[in-house]
């Protein structure tokens, strides 16, 4: 799993009916385990280190000139 700044990143619950949580990686921390702090879109910022399969990363939408 790969990471940069800017990036979504949903993380599963582990709990049925609980929903996941979502925000954006701030920083990259560590490559190899990945380790990433990340603005969650409550407003806390946790140091996150995603286990295999509980999370999912998305790049961020870049812009793109007219």
């Amino acid at each position: 799993m790969r990471a940069h700044v800017g990036d979504r990143i949903v993380v599963e619950s582990e709990r049925a009916g609980q929903a996941g949580r979502t925000g954006v990686v701030e920083e990259i921390l560590r490559e190899d385990p990945l380790r990433v702090r990340v603005q969650w879109d409550d407003g806390h910022t946790t140091v996150l280190t995603p286990s295999a399969g509980s999370a999912s990363i998305t790049a961020a939408a870049t812009a793109t000139k007219a």
